[in-house]
This record gives C-alpha cells, structure tokens and sequence, in this order.
C-alpha cells in the first residue's frame, strides 16, 4: 500500500485550519473564520476525491478543484494576516504550508496533462 504525500499534507492542513477556524471563533470572527474553514478543508476532501478518479481526466479536474480552493485559502490567510485577528506567525506558518501544498498541486497536475 502506497503512502500518498499530498493526501496526509492535506489532511493536517485542513487539521490546522480548524485550530484558526477556533482561535478566530474565540475572537468572535464568524464570516471570514467560516470562509477559511471551508476552503482550507476542501483541499484535502478534493485530493481524496482525485485518488479515486475514473480517468485521467477526472483526476486532474479534481486536483485542479484542490488548487482554486487552496489558493482561494492562501487568499483568506493573507487578508487575516493583514487585518490582525490572529498572531501572524500561526498565519504564517499555515500560508507557508498552503503555499507548499499549492506548488506540488500544480506539479501534480502538470505532470497527469502531460501523460494525457
């Protein structure tokens, strides 16, 4: 049985998300918390999702969901960053890893379409 790297970095990201999602919750920020949340864990459903695909198509259609919602989070982690609900370095540390888990999407992606 195959260890999928993207699989597991995804789903303690999406771990990590939901530690924001409760620090924000405690700061009662419920709009942009709730926008975080939903991305920062669809990453990871999205990979899942890809490593069942039918096809090759299906595969990088679901992997290429996983990058919208993952530079959608980059997205809500920026403008938390910026507007101060949160220490930055947790931020930061998750925009970091967001970033990381962006990159090897990509890479994912670029590599199937070149196989098609």
């Amino acid at each position: 049985m195959s260890k999928s790297i993207i699989k597991d970095r995804t789903f303690k990201f999406a771990l990590e998300t939901i530690k924001i999602f409760k620090l924000l919750r405690e700061q009662n920020e419920y709009i942009l918390s709730k926008q975080l949340l939903r991305s920062g864990t669809s990453i990871g459903a999205n990979v899942r999702e890809a490593l069942n695909a039918e096809s090759t198509a299906d595969f990088i259609h679901k992997f290429s969901i996983a990058q919208k919602e993952c530079d959608e989070t980059l997205y809500w982690l920026d403008l938390l960053m910026e507007s101060g609900f949160v220490d930055g370095k947790i931020l930061q540390s998750a925009s970091n890893e967001a970033a990381e888990i962006l990159k090897i999407i990509k890479s994912i992606i670029i590599t199937s379409k070149s196989k098609l």
